[in-house]
């Protein structure tokens, strides 16, 4: 997919967001057992990042079975920030040399993650604002005059 230790095992990333999300935490696994050998520093980083990034998978899952539009983006929320945060520190890491060019892919795959769940938080809002408002409003069908109230 998007490490270069793994190119025969994923030459395509996943169209599913929960399994990219689990296939990204495991490379981030991978490399932060690297990165912690590093110093304190970058022991004290690995953890914060292995424990982000499985959090953001974790919740994924979750929303999955989500008890109401409301549930399923408040998880998808705590994904959003956990997301941001691997990739903020993945940043940090990469800047300060203790992340290689070839580990620094990370970064770019976290950062398509934060686009696609904010899509998806972004999409599930306007679904229920169109929701609610056909309900109080009432729908006018197919300029017909026929006005149905929900």
């Amino acid at each position: 997919m998007y490490m270069a230790h793994q190119p025969a095992a994923r030459a395509k990333k996943p169209y599913e967001i929960r399994e990219r999300t689990f296939l990204f935490a495991c490379d981030v696994t991978r490399a932060m057992l690297k990165l912690h050998t590093r110093g304190r520093i970058a022991a004290a980083f690995s953890l914060q990042i292995v424990a982000a990034a499985a959090s953001a998978a974790s919740n994924l899952e979750e929303s999955d079975d989500a008890s109401s539009d409301r549930d399923f983006r408040s998880k998808e929320r705590i994904v959003l920030r956990e997301l941001k945060e691997v990739k903020v520190r993945l940043r940090l890491l990469l800047a300060v040399n203790l992340l290689s060019n070839e580990e620094g892919v990370l970064v770019q795959e976290a950062t398509e993650l934060v686009k696609i769940v904010a899509t998806i938080i972004r999409n599930n809002t306007l679904k229920r604002r169109a929701i609610v408002t056909a309900g109080v409003l009432g729908i006018w069908v197919l300029g017909f005059g026929i006005w149905v109230l929900m």
